[in-house]
């Protein structure tokens, strides 16, 4: 049998490298017939994934930065406190259960507020509010807004306490993920420690995104930081500016204002980090908005 490939050697007598005499067509229809590599595809011969549908997230400012957020993919928020996650969070609830979509909230902390959720108009017939509640009450692990600075011993205590509720977190998500039937699955890690949120393994992401693959549903997952990594087809980062106390909101007759008009408005930060789709942003990689902050306890 004659060989495919031929050595070209230069004037100095050493091969240098190895040539093929057949047209690079010839040569895939002569390796097509080698039994190990029958079953290889050409890449010019793969299907190209059409990109997935977006749907609103009820902002606009970041559908024209994203396009929307994609169905049948992971999509992670993340950023610190103050940062609108939240606000974003409730928008896209609202946005999904108005289309008559039925939704699921895995609220990780039990920080969900109804009050907060119907300002934001979000449709309570259409969405199933799953409350994980931490093991331990005695020694309640760190919150949001919780300045103690605490020893590596202490954090690693304060993040195996939540151990029981991230694992009804898990196992809850792979039941709706399972049922298929989903427009939104949120799942709310905004005031886990981020030593907790970190231990989930990326196996449980990558398990998450094959699942929700070739279904009409988004899956939703906000933080404090990157969890998901790679397996995110869509990634976007939030950052928020401290406003002002209102000075409408002076103290009279010793009366509290409510906790929701505490701040009058933040101007918030929207980084578009990373996409696996295949549509490109609109427009630049960043996106300011102004919202309400509404007070989530």
């Amino acid at each position: 049998m004659s060989s495919l490939l031929v050595c070209a050697q230069p004037a100095t007598g050493r091969p240098e490298a190895f040539r093929t005499t057949e047209k690079p067509a010839l040569l895939l229809k002569r390796l097509s017939t080698v039994p190990h590599l029958s079953r290889v595809t050409p890449a010019s011969r793969l299907e190209v994934r059409p990109a997935p549908e977006t749907v609103s997230s009820g902002i606009a400012e970041i559908d024209a930065l994203t396009g929307g957020l994609p169905r049948g993919c992971l999509t992670e928020i993340y950023g610190p406190a103050s940062s609108g996650r939240t606000s974003l969070l409730l928008a896209t609830i609202a946005a999904a259960t108005q289309r008559q979509e039925a939704c699921a909230l895995v609220d990780v902390s039990d920080a969900f507020d109804p009050q907060s959720a119907a300002a934001a108009k979000v449709d309570f017939k259409n969405l199933l509010w799953v409350r994980c509640d931490p093991e331990s009450k005695k020694n309640p692990p760190r919150r949001r807004g919780d300045t103690k600075k605490f020893s590596s011993a202490q954090a690693n205590r304060s993040s195996r306490a939540w151990e029981p509720c991230l694992e009804q977190t898990l196992k809850t998500t792979d039941l709706l993920l399972q049922s298929s039937g989903l427009g939104l699955i949120a799942i709310d890690l905004g005031d886990i420690p981020l030593e907790a949120a970190r231990r989930i393994p990326l196996t449980s992401w990558f398990r998450f995104r094959r699942a929700v693959e070739n279904t009409p549903t988004v899956l939703l997952v906000v933080g404090q930081a990157p969890c998901a990594r790679t397996c995110a087809s869509l990634l976007l980062r939030m950052e928020g500016q401290h406003s002002a106390i209102s000075p409408q909101l002076s103290v009279r007759k010793r009366k509290i204002p409510e906790p929701a008009q505490l701040l009058e408005g933040l101007n918030l930060q929207v980084e578009f980090v990373r996409s696996r789709l295949e549509r490109k942003p609109a427009q630049s990689d960043r996106a300011a908005l102004e919202t309400r902050a509404a007070w989530t306890g």
